[in-house]
């Protein structure tokens, strides 16, 4: 990974950290403990995944490998929805804290992995943001079904776009306008 690519790839993580902070912000305060799947995460349990995410792949590249028992500092899960976003915030930081200080030429080493596998450490981080979009989706999804709203992600959601498509309807009946003379069509 070249200098360029790796500023790239930081500006992609912070990116997606700050679409990943507008959705915990977007749950319903009440629903931590909401779970549509029995067997599955609560509302609350998912969102802190995404921390755990940022925190356990950086932590374990920085400490050249990573074990089953080996746990991230400051990694206590929030018990109210109010603080997952916050809490979200300080383990990126963190995860970045962690990354950061590593010169390009160490990304392309490779760690054992928590599966036993051997991976390139460039790989590891880029797993971690495509693993944290596929469970913000899945976060996103448990949000309304919880009965909340969830923001625009790559582009604006129904609620964001209820005005735009009002002024269009609004406009509708109206003649279009020429550009250049203002006269109406005919």
């Amino acid at each position: 990974m070249t200098p360029h690519e790796f500023e790239t790839f930081l500006k992609i993580w912070d990116a997606e950290a700050e679409r990943t902070v507008r959705v915990l912000r977007s749950l319903p305060k009440d629903k931590y403990d909401f779970r549509p799947d029995a067997g599955g995460r609560s509302l609350g349990e998912l969102a802190w995944h995404l921390a755990e995410g940022d925190a356990y792949n950086s932590y374990g590249v920085a400490q050249g490998g990573f074990t089953l028992n080996m746990r991230p500092p400051g990694i206590e899960r929030p018990k109210q929805v109010d603080a997952l976003a916050p809490g979200y915030e300080q383990v990126h930081r963190e995860a970045i804290a962690r990354i950061r200080p590593m010169a390009p030429e160490d990304l392309e080493r490779s760690v054992r992995y928590v599966s036993g596998e051997d991976m390139r450490i460039a790989d590891i981080l880029w797993r971690a943001i495509f693993h944290n979009i596929h469970h913000r989706g899945q976060l996103c999804l448990m949000c309304r079904l919880a009965g909340g709203v969830s923001p625009g992600i790559f582009g604006p959601n129904r609620e964001e776009m209820a005005p735009a498509r009002g002024q269009a309807a609004a406009s509708a009946g109206s003649p279009a306008r020429s550009p250049t003379t203002g006269a109406g069509a005919r």
